[in-house]
């Protein structure tokens, strides 16, 4: 039976106080002279009262509640949630790093300089572009970013290319993207094997062609095997190509974005390269692009001269500034910490074990999980429930039973192509012991699909809350408290 915890508002006695602070040693200012009449409060805060015991026990208890990678399985789909090595932690709240201010003097801070145009070298090398910024602040920043850049670079050469192909197997992120930017959105269908349809692309293609967006592999974990081809039509109608960097984790050291024909691309150094995510950030979303495209990258951009580096905003045609100095600069030493940590060969090796994860998942499930594309996937496998439907059990409630199992869910119901989809992402730091659990979770709840229906769609049933009402929370949540 759940047992209600009480919220701190409803905990404690009148007069218990958590922290004693000394008197003050100094002249007390008027209350008038802080803050005008207008805004100050006529009563007193009703603020929780309680001891400094009950106030740790309180949000101890609240944090044993949570789930993360640090405690448990993750395997979201599209979101890469793999463990992030502490030391990197360390590395970013080194004080020269912590404590320095993006408005002092550039001579003060060339270690911070030096980091930040060394990893726009690594990004360039691994994505195969020739210029990297890294003042987006999260993927779809970097998105917005790069349809800026390429919007500008149709406009220097005199062409009003005002359309952005999207399959319709793409993140969500990139039409909402396109939209913001100010271009209107064109969707192709995908072919039935999963991947572009090439009939589709060229029936798109056109004088107003500015961009297709590709994520590659795909948002349905499978590899692009016609990706030439895809570059060679939209290059030929005058259009560029977008990478959303999302699915990186499949890729990184095997095979590179501007190999592929890819002129613009963005990376999640919070998927990929180590951040701990989720919740709303933190993120950082560098963009890459080749050469064409480089006078018009924001400002400032970070030049080297003479063995020092400056900010250079002399740059008549940059698209301006899209954050800060340097982005969000303690993501960037995490994950340049995490590069220099792993070097070419250990990029690699986890992209492979990513892969490798992936597919092994898929092999197992699948005996019991339908499995819409009979080919390999990449890092990250799509199943669906299909074969459950036929007992009134639907992919949210196979999610919410495996709350009871201890594992954080898949992300479920999409790509939404995909009906009833489950989209598993193991990752490559997770062992062959915690997949093989996940994987017995999994087929035992199909066998419970088939046994007992009801069981699943009452769960979760070992929670501390029961099973939520996802449509009224997300349409009226209440995220204050009221007395």
């Amino acid at each position: 039976m759940r047992k209600a915890k009480a919220l701190i508002f409803e905990m404690g006695q009148p007069g218990r106080r958590a922290i004693d602070l000394p008197a003050c040693d100094v002249p007390a200012p008027d209350a008038a002279d802080l803050i005008p009449d207008a805004f100050r409060r006529r009563t007193s805060a009703a603020l929780p009262e309680v001891s400094q015991l009950e106030l740790v026990r309180h949000y101890t208890a609240l944090s044993q509640r949570n789930f993360g990678v640090d405690s448990g399985f993750y395997p979201l789909g599209s979101c890469t949630m793999k463990y992030n090595p502490k030391i990197n932690e360390d590395a970013c709240r080194m004080s020269g790093f912590a404590a320095i201010h993006p408005l002092q003097d550039e001579a003060t801070v060339q270690g911070a300089l030096e980091l930040v145009a060394a990893m726009e070298g690594y990004l360039a090398e691994i994505a195969g572009m020739d210029a990297v910024t890294m003042q987006p602040a999260a993927g779809a920043h970097g998105e917005l970013t790069g349809l800026k850049l390429i919007r500008a670079y149709h406009r220097h050469r005199g062409e009003n290319r005002t359309k952005v192909i999207v399959p319709d197997s793409a993140h969500g992120t990139n039409p909402a993207t396109a939209a913001v930017g100010g271009l209107e959105t064109v969707e192709i269908k995908s072919h039935p094997d999963g991947a572009v349809d090439l009939e589709a692309l060229r029936a798109a293609v056109g004088p107003d062609t500015a961009a297709l967006m590709l994520t590659n592999p795909s948002t349905l974990g499978l590899f692009e095997k016609n990706i030439r081809a895809v570059a060679e039509i939209v290059h030929a109608a005058g259009g560029l190509l977008y990478y959303d960097g999302a699915n990186a984790n499949a890729i990184m050291g095997i095979s590179r974005p501007g190999d592929m024909g890819f002129d613009v691309i963005h990376f999640n150094l919070h998927k990929t390269f180590s951040t701990p995510h989720g919740g709303g950030g933190p993120g950082s979303g560098p963009v890459g692009v080749k050469k064409e495209l480089i006078p018009f990258l924001p400002v400032p951009v970070i030049a080297a001269e003479g063995g020092s580096y400056r900010l250079d905003y002399d740059r008549p045609l940059s698209i301006g500034k899209m954050q800060s100095f340097y982005g969000n600069f303690g993501v960037i030493v995490r994950a340049y910490a995490y590069i220099l940590a792993m070097g070419p060969d250990g990029l690699r090796a986890a992209s492979e074990d990513a892969v490798l994860n992936a597919n092994y998942c898929l092999s197992r499930l699948k005996e019991k999980f339908h499995s819409p594309f009979a080919r390999f996937c990449m890092h990250e496998c799509v199943l669906t429930s299909k074969d459950q439907k036929p007992y009134g059990v639907r992919t949210l409630d196979i999610a919410k039973r495996l709350l009871d199992y201890g594992y954080h869910p898949p992300t479920i119901y999409f790509p939404l192509i995909v009906e009833e989809a489950l989209m598993i992402e193991p990752t490559e730091t997770e062992s062959k012991e915690t997949l093989d659990g996940f994987i017995a979770a999994m087929l035992r709840i199909a066998d419970e699909a088939e046994e007992d229906a009801a069981k699943l769609k009452a769960a979760p049933a070992t929670t501390v809350v029961g099973r939520l009402d996802e449509a009224t929370a997300a349409r009226k949540p209440v995220v204050r408290w009221k007395a």
